[in-house]
Formats: structure tokens, sequence, C-alpha cells
């Protein structure tokens, strides 16, 4: 009977672990990426943008020779020291108040940052104010910073939606397979950020309506697919929604507090309400649920 295994989302049998080590075995001289490629190329395993999934994929291979079910080739290259994602520099602006309408601030930018320069102004502005810190997102994301007057306002940064999220399915008509097959038309916006010395009314659910507008566009741009869903958490012990409910976000429902790893079925972290809102009107059929 043919096994398999599931690997971030993609089946893997038997005969294709076999087809892996005739790939090894029929380049011998190969690094571990080149191998990569080769098994990306032959399965034709790419993102939606055309690029190879070949670091997903090195970690498939990882696995596999882990598990002794293929021979890999020695590393080509060690490192001496631990590897260390980099944290980003706080960023400390001097904290001139800013109480003003709305109107009276002038042309309001906002600026896709992402693989710019000035990316780092906004992991900074995050880490230094934010007050769950920076993290660096996971898969595809997006980070923008919002100006008037040359003077930075806010921050936001988006990325890949988490991939179990019970109100956001429910509320979409998702099932688990349709989930599998849709979740890359989502985006989670993982921190918005106003500077604390920033008060302005209603700029935020201003912001949310602007960001609303060009997100897809962005997306699309960066990642050659588009956005019709976004989501985010917002903690109810903090803050009561009233931005997002201004904007038109919709309210979900509310966490399990279990988180994505969960393997007690007991609640770890603090609950959360889970806000969401559609880019265009046919976001269910777009997304495959139901009603």
């Amino acid at each position: 009977m043919d096994k398999q295994l599931s690997y971030r989302g993609r089946t893997i049998r038997d005969n294709q672990v076999a087809q892996i080590a005739e790939l090894i075995a029929a380049h011998p001289g190969a690094s571990r990426r080149a191998l990569s490629i080769l098994v990306c190329q032959t399965w034709q395993w790419v993102q939606p943008n055309g690029t190879l999934c070949d670091a997903l994929c090195r970690g498939l291979l990882l696995l596999l020779h882990r598990a002794g079910r293929i021979a890999l080739p020695e590393p080509s290259w060690r490192s001496s020291r631990p590897a260390r994602r980099s944290r980003p520099r706080p960023v400390d602006l001097p904290a001139v108040p800013l109480e003003a309408p709305l109107r009276a601030l002038g042309p309001v930018a906002i600026e896709q940052v992402r693989r710019t320069p000035r990316e780092a102004l906004v992991d900074g502005l995050i880490a230094r104010y934010h007050y769950l810190g920076y993290v660096q997102p996971v898969g595809e994301h997006l980070k923008y910073l919002v100006t008037a007057q040359g003077q930075p306002l806010a921050c936001f940064c988006w990325s890949s939606a988490p991939r179990h999220l019970g109100p956001r399915d429910r509320y979409l008509g998702w099932s688990p397979e349709i989930r599998k097959a849709n979740l890359r038309g989502l985006a989670y916006q993982s921190r918005f950020l106003i500077l604390p010395w920033v008060q302005v009314p209603h700029l935020a659910s201003h912001l949310l309506g602007r960001m609303a507008r060009q997100l897809s566009a962005d997306w699309e741009r960066v990642y050659a697919h588009p956005i019709y869903f976004t989501e985010t958490f917002v903690d109810p012990t903090r803050y009561w929604g009233t931005c997002y409910r201004a904007a038109n976000w919709v309210w979900l429902g509310r966490t399990t507090g279990r988180g994505k790893d969960d393997l007690t079925h007991r609640p770890n972290r603090p609950l959360k309400d889970v806000w969401g809102y559609a880019l265009v009107p046919d976001f269910r059929q777009r997304l495959g649920g139901g009603a």
C-alpha cells in the first residue's frame, strides 16, 4: 500500500520519495540546494508568482534524510556559529505632540516599503513603539509607512494568514480542503501602529479604509496574485476594536486561546477578537466558501 506524509500542505507519496532517491543517485556531485531545485523542476513545485519552492523543498529533503528515507550529500558549507535572525534596532523619534483634525494633516501618503531602504524604519518603529514589539512576518508579507508633511504617522505589517482560524473559517464557509486551496487569497494584519504622540481623530479608520483600496494591487504586484479578504486579531483587554468597526470591518468571533501548535486542547494564551474585512463583494465565491 502506498504510504504518504503531509509536509507544509503538500502530500508526499512513496513513489515521490523513490523519485527523489533516483535524482540523488543520478546527480552524485550535486549540492543539497541543487537537488532541491531539481526536485522542484521535476514536480513543478512553484509559488503563485512562478518562483521555485526550493527553500520548502530543502526542508522536505532534510526531513526525509533524518528519517532515513533518503541519503543526502554532506552540506557543502557549515557555519561556525549558530544561525540567528538579526533583530531590528528600535528607532526613537522626537515625540512632538500632533493634535489636529484629520483634514489639517494635508495629503497622507501610504507607502509600501517592503524590500526598500525604508523597510528598516518601519521595523524599528514597531520594535520601539508597538506593545507587541517586532516579529519577523512569515511567508508572503508587505509593510507600509504612513507619512504626512514628511513625518511618520503610522505603520502597517501584513502577512500570510494563519492556516487554522475557526471564526474566520466558519464565516467564509470553508471546509479544510477549500481552506487549503484558497488560503493564499487572505492577508493577515499582524501589526498596526499609530505613533503614540499622534492624536488625530478618525485617523485609524481612515487609514484602514485607504489600505483596503490598495492592498490587493500591491500584493499582486509583489506576489503575482490578488487578496480578497483581510483579517486581524485584537486583544479585548486592551482595545475595543472601535477603529475596525468604524471602518466597516466585521467581528468574526473570538479565538480559543490555544494557538496554532496546541497539543493539550487547553487555553495557554490570551483570547483575541477576530475581525475581518472583504476587499471584493463576491469574496466567498472567489475563495470557494459557502453562505
